[in-house]
């Protein structure tokens, strides 16, 4: 289960500075056996995950939500730990001795299940992807059409013309070629071009529900535009 947590806004004129009041937060879901022995066991042992997690650069703080009865012997914790950047909160969820700790964690909690986002960016724009929760976390609409495009666009070119220069499936059927091509082309997008726009891009393609300055906007869309329209002048001279 998961959630999205932020600080609000200082000022409609300072949405450049909000970056340092948005954390990266990563909520579990423990479901802990009845009674008050094995309650005893898992808040021992959270303590200890606590103190480890404390000892992380970036850490902000950890909740512990009131256990929820679900009846029939199931009781639910649900804890949250906040980071200061995606960055660190990822040092943390892969570190050592986080994996040791939820290995020792065994004998108190039958099961957990989490789900963790960052206001970063989603799809193409980040590494935190998740379903119906990060509605609006992204970018919006309208950025990640221009920002898809303009990876896109460079990228099927150069591969049509590498291709054809080198005679690779000039001869196989239309719609062979068209699957191998589509997989190269989003492979290649994935990996190694929207990763790079999105860095590039940052500073413009905030998620959706942060205010941006409309001269950010101006001045990123224009980016985009003047990007793509020096991309088709030069592919119209080369071909």
């Amino acid at each position: 289960m998961a959630s999205s947590f932020e600080s609000a806004p200082e000022s409609p004129g300072s949405q450049d500075s909000q970056t340092d009041h948005f954390y990266s937060t990563f909520v579990v879901e423990y479901i802990v056996p009845e009674g008050r022995a094995a309650e005893a066991v898992f808040r021992r042992w959270y303590g200890q995950l606590v103190k480890a997690a404390s000892q992380f650069d970036g850490y902000t703080r950890n909740d512990l939500c009131p256990p929820l009865d679900c009846g029939d012997g199931v009781v639910k914790w649900y804890s949250i730990v906040h980071f200061r950047t995606p960055a660190e909160l990822n040092a943390w969820l892969k570190s050592s001795d986080r994996a040791q700790l939820l290995q020792q964690g065994q004998d108190a909690f039958l099961a957990y299940r989490y789900k963790s986002f960052t206001t970063g960016l989603e799809g193409w724009f980040s590494n935190h992807t998740g379903g119906a929760e990060q509605h609006s976390l992204g970018p919006p609409p309208w950025k990640q059409v221009l920002a898809v495009v303009l990876g896109l666009y460079p990228t099927i070119m150069l591969q049509g013309m590498v291709f054809s220069a080198l005679g690779i499936m000039q001869s196989w059927p239309m719609a062979t070629s068209l699957v191998i091509n589509n997989l190269i082309t989003s492979s290649i997008l994935t990996w190694v071009v929207m990763p790079r726009i999105s860095q590039l891009l940052s500073f413009w393609l905030h998620p959706a529900y942060r205010l941006t300055a409309l001269q950010t906007n101006l001045i990123g869309a224009g980016l985009v535009v003047a990007a793509l329209g020096f991309m088709a002048s030069l592919f119209t001279y080369l071909t």
